[in-house]
């Protein structure tokens, strides 16, 4: 079980890296020395390729995560893929102490899934499944486990690390995330989500960082250029089909 502080500040370690090489070479920590958390929810959005998971993955395991997800006591390796910026960035964190926590990525959920299952079949004590619902998440659809997760293993007063969670998720399930999520803040949890959801991202009073070949800046909802191309699209639909295609 987790006992660690609420996150608070993340500060880069830019002594002794080569800032021309990756993960180091990533805009975002060339060009910023410290990033504060929110308490309750912290989005990371932007474009591909600019540091978005990389950098969720260097918080996760920089907490103490297994780089593949999981809770704390996860710790299977499958393809050992995660860069060593965790090793570069110090956290900092407040004297309020989390009592569960999860790091949750679209990518390996089939691996936790099995994971899951290999600890059950080891026999003895309480299954694990029983935490997640109770049903293999192997015998569900993608969304479905993804969902289960958040349903049942969530617990609340957590610190929670999600890593597109909408690639699992239609719109009206992103919508009960928005729910789900608003229960355990009730319950003093803390997320920290990369995103390409514009539903997601338009939970109340979230702190938003937009990545970009600039480096991160903080946004508002519609000051993103997420907002601005889902709005843009939705506004004339045909139109921007038609720009697109030269039709």
């Amino acid at each position: 079980m987790i006992s660690r502080g609420e996150l608070k500040d993340i500060y880069f370690n830019k002594q002794n890296v080569d800032l021309n090489t990756y993960p180091f070479s990533l805009p975002f920590f060339k060009n910023a020395d410290q990033l504060k958390i929110h308490p309750s929810v912290t989005f990371l959005v932007g474009e591909n390729g600019t540091g978005k998971s990389t950098l969720l993955e260097a918080i996760a395991v920089a907490s103490g995560f297994n780089p593949e997800g999981g809770s704390m006591n996860f710790n299977f390796g499958t393809r050992a893929s995660h860069s060593n910026l965790h090793q570069h960035i110090t956290t900092s964190r407040g004297t309020y102490r989390h009592t569960d926590g999860f790091f949750l990525r679209s990518e390996s959920l089939f691996n936790v899934a099995t994971e899951i299952e290999n600890l059950d079949d080891g026999g003895g004590g309480s299954r694990v499944i029983g935490a997640y619902g109770g049903v293999s998440l192997h015998e569900q659809s993608h969304g479905e486990s993804f969902w289960a997760i958040m349903l049942n293993r969530f617990q609340g007063n957590g610190f929670y690390i999600m890593d597109e969670p909408e690639a699992a998720l239609s719109p009206d399930r992103q919508m009960a995330m928005l729910i789900r999520m608003h229960e355990l803040i009730a319950e003093r949890s803390q997320f920290i989500i990369a995103t390409h959801s514009p539903i997601l991202l338009a939970y109340p009073d979230a702190l938003i960082y937009e990545f970009s070949s600039e480096g991160i800046q903080v946004h508002s909802y519609e000051q993103t250029q997420l907002f601005q191309s889902y709005n843009d699209f939705f506004h004339d639909p045909a139109y921007v089909v038609k720009q697109l295609l030269r039709l």
